[in-house]
């Protein structure tokens, strides 16, 4: 895939009406709607900024949540939940939508920016129209929750068109959901010219090139539940990395492919031949692929249940790995020292417990102290690394999980591969 696309900057926007596709899915308080994080719009800042000072007129947009776009798909949603498909009414479905409305997000941007951020009451209806159509250079619109449109997830070229009709540049700037081939993520792209924001201008530089000229030793840190849901990664790194470590949960099925005891660990039985193949290759190709030597195990998967450490390979019948052990701590934190390059997805444990945090925390403080270029994967080591407060020593935390995920695999991204090349 080109990494190397045009940005903002390459083009002329002034004076000119842009749609800026941007990641406002922020989290929110279930009962008051509040946003509880702003820090996906306040990422989006630096472009909004750029293109309000170049004089640009700004129709942002975004998606939030997962609402359901109509009614009889509400209806069937419902009814799959055991509730009465008569005894559902539109007025519960519109309640659900009001719910996943941007009017909080349009709120907060207008404070962050200190001016008035004009909010539209749909996405290419009658009022995005007129609002976008009296839009003045230096002002900026958000249209409403883009998958309140039904079209938008199937990439419907008539949604993406009325969309674009509305705008003559479009800039992408939502990395959290270049991923998915959506009418506002890449159909746009068919109807206006497509250019970067600053967001995935800096994701695919600094993604892009430890992916494709990393300084060396590259060391890859790869944790989380499944080896399912990481086989591409481990696949395309091992074309790459120096050392793949494994941590979390999918370490129980490579244990086990080594004829280890794993008790009532995690286990992916269907992919033990596939685990003793990555072994090979990583052999075959001088990868080092580290394992915990040790781990910390327990009786029960409860924030209470007691640590027990045992050796890796031999973890007792009645007890379910939760963390890598102190010495597969060591041995991790000494693969990172001398490296060059880390990348870094997926936590060691079930760091949500304080008990099981250690490995997790300890993989978090080496790359804190690390001189290498660390890169963290959006998703779980994210929020790992912000709440040990960790966050300011790494080079860069991506803004997509999902992304990062499906980028580390060297797949094309859709939202990406939409964009102009430089």
């Amino acid at each position: 895939m080109n990494y190397n696309k045009k940005t903002v900057k390459d083009i002329d926007v002034a004076g000119k009406k842009v749609l800026l596709r941007c990641d406002f899915n922020v989290p929110q308080d279930k009962t008051t709607g509040a946003i509880t994080d702003d820090k996906r719009i306040r990422a989006a800042l630096p472009t909004i900024q750029y293109l309000l000072d170049q004089n640009a007129a700004v129709i942002a947009c975004s998606h939030l949540g997962k609402p359901v776009a109509t009614f009889d798909s509400y209806v069937k949603k419902q009814a799959e939940k055991g509730k009465d498909p008569a005894s559902i009414t539109e007025e519960e479905w519109k309640k659900s939508l009001a719910k996943l409305s941007l009017a909080p997000v349009a709120k907060r941007l207008s404070e962050l920016l200190g001016k008035e951020v004009i909010m539209a009451a749909d996405v290419v209806g009658p009022d995005a129209q007129a609002k976008a159509a009296a839009l003045k250079p230096g002002q900026i619109m958000l249209l409403e929750n883009t998958r309140f449109e039904k079209g938008e997830t199937k990439n419907d070229p008539a949604l993406a068109k009325a969309m674009a009709s509305m705008a003559e540049v479009y800039v992408s700037d939502a990395f959290g959901a270049v991923h998915r081939a959506h009418a506002s993520t890449a159909g746009v792209a068919d109807y206006l010219p497509a250019v970067s924001g600053f967001l995935i201008q800096k994701e695919l530089e600094i993604i892009g090139g430890a992916l494709a000229n990393p300084k060396r030793p590259l060391v890859a840190i790869l944790g989380g539940s499944k080896v399912s849901s990481k086989i591409g990664v481990i696949n395309n790194l091992l074309e790459i990395a120096d050392t793949i470590i494994i941590g979390g949960g999918m370490t129980y099925t490579f244990l086990k492919a080594q004829g280890g005891s794993v008790g009532k660990s995690l286990l992916e039985e269907d992919w033990l031949d596939y685990c003793n193949d990555m072994m090979k290759k990583a052999k075959e190709k001088g990868v080092k692929l580290l394992l915990p030597e040790d781990t910390v195990c327990a009786k029960e998967f409860s924030a209470d249940a007691e640590p027990i450490t045992v050796d890796s390979m031999n973890i007792p019948d009645d007890c379910m790995g939760m963390d890598i052990g102190p010495k597969a701590i060591a041995a991790y934190a000494d693969a990172v020292k001398d490296a060059g390059t880390v990348i870094w997805n997926g936590p060691m444990g079930v760091f949500e417990f304080p008990a099981f945090a250690a490995g997790t925390k300890a993989v978090a403080e080496a790359l804190s102290k690390s001189s290498a270029i660390t890169i963290i994967g959006g998703g779980d080591s994210a929020a790992a690394v912000q709440q040990l407060g960790y966050a300011d020593k790494m080079t860069h935390i991506s803004t997509g999980g999902g992304a990062s995920l499906e980028f580390m695999e060297g797949k094309e991204l859709p939202g990406v591969a939409c964009l102009l090349d430089a």
